[in-house]
């Protein structure tokens, strides 16, 4: 194999073209009987020449990081072999071995030239991904006989949602204050990537105005008890944790009333993975009318490196919110793949996301905890108008730094 070729792309897949060049005397020997007659043919001098275009796609953050193989040959391969018949070099009569050539390179061509491909499956790649399967409803109508938490004899409880496995931040509830039997109907759509293993995981906490909120109890619903398609109205009692040897949960602190239905995508809406197309998803349902889903894919950086330390992650802000990776501690070119999504009511034409490469430090006594690495604002107006980008960009305050961000819209027409 004298050499490679490897591309760089912006997509989740590593394509390499190595230029194969093989010889050898396989010494192949196959006794052929026909027409009455048995012969001894031999196949020698075997040599195999071609330059095929393998593509590991998508990668995923699971063993062995890539979903499929896909094999195509960028040219049509060159064979060459002896052929002895009878101890005699068959390959020697005039004609034959240019027809058997070019017999052999149109019939490998027509099955595996480029664009045409050899998939060889790997792996179910919604598996590794853990690509969004369905919508849960929750609307949350109320609690009873919760516990005073206040000096004054009350309590100013919310409510807050969240799925287990999901780095998307808890839904909230209005604040209810100076009430014991609040009443919400407040609904919320949550994004459901796995219903065997998610629960849904509810907190009552006590706003205060100065300090931490009280908890005031918790429960966990886990979502494969939830039939599809039907709503159910449960009444759960408040727990101080999930603990059930705890004698603690023996107290009462109160029940809370949720109304619930888990919705799967159907096949039109289900994300096709075993495609690797860029095509933009449909927002789930509950996406508010004229707005949409706003995608961010952080993928990885490179060249970041801080002066006292480099524990790279990347923090996005957004209106107000923010989100930040896991850091990636010691790497000067990390690399993430973590996903964030922002339900909105309206198109971001006009918003810009700050993206910002920091890094933190849990050394004692170190004058810089805190390290900038560098940063980009991006406009969304280009998401919004061609529904995907996936770029690199250059950071600033940063030497040589950049980061690979992909963001897509996602809308329901």
């Amino acid at each position: 194999m004298p050499g490679m070729k490897v591309y760089t792309t912006e997509e989740k897949e590593l394509i390499m073209e190595p230029s194969m060049k093989w010889a050898g005397n396989p010494n192949i020997t196959i006794a052929a009987k026909a027409f009455g007659l048995r012969a001894t043919v031999q196949v020698v001098d075997l040599q195999v020449f071609a330059c095929p275009r393998i593509t590991l796609k998508p990668l995923v953050p699971s063993f062995p990081c890539f979903a499929k193989i896909l094999v195509s040959l960028m040219e049509k391969p060159h064979v060459d072999f002896g052929l002895k018949v009878l101890g005699a070099d068959a390959m020697s009569i005039p004609g034959l071995y240019r027809v058997v050539q070019e017999l052999i390179k149109d019939q490998v061509a027509n099955m595996y030239l480029w664009p045409k491909t050899l998939e060889v499956p790997i792996m179910d790649p919604a598996k590794a991904m853990k690509r969004p399967v369905g919508i849960l409803n929750v609307k949350v109508l109320k609690a009873m006989k919760l516990k005073k938490k206040d000096l004054m004899g009350a309590s100013d409880p919310y409510v807050k949602l969240k799925l287990t496995e999901d780095k998307l931040p808890s839904k909230k509830t209005t604040v209810k204050h100076k009430n014991l039997n609040p009443e919400w109907n407040e609904e919320f759509n949550i994004v459901v990537k796995d219903p065997q293993s998610q629960a849904l995981e509810i907190n009552v906490y006590d706003w205060e105005q100065v300090g931490k909120h009280d908890k005031m109890g918790l429960n966990v619903l886990p979502l494969k008890e939830l039939a599809p398609e039907e709503p159910k109205v449960v009444t759960l009692d408040l727990l101080k944790n999930m603990d059930p040897n705890d004698v603690q949960n023996e107290k009462s602190r109160g029940q809370i009333v949720l109304e619930l239905m888990y919705k799967p995508f159907t096949d039109d809406e289900m994300p096709n993975q075993s495609e690797e197309t860029n095509e933009v998803q449909k927002a789930p349902d509950g996406t508010p009318d004229g707005g949409g889903l706003l995608v961010v894919i952080v993928h990885e950086a490179q060249d970041v490196e801080g002066k006292h330390h480099t524990n790279p992650q990347v923090r996005l802000l957004f209106r107000g919110e923010e989100r930040r990776t896991k850091p990636v501690k010691k790497n000067r070119d990390p690399r993430w793949e973590e996903e964030f999504q922002f339900m909105l009511e309206e198109p971001p034409t006009n918003d810009r996301i700050h993206v910002e490469v920091v890094s933190t430090s849990s050394r004692m006594g170190l004058l810089h905890p805190k390290e900038a690495l560098g940063y980009v604002d991006i406009s969304l107006s280009d998401v919004v108008s061609n529904k995907r980008i996936n770029e690199r960009y250059h950071l600033i305050d940063s030497k040589n730094g950049r980061v690979q961000i992909e963001m897509q819209w996602r809308t329901s027409s």
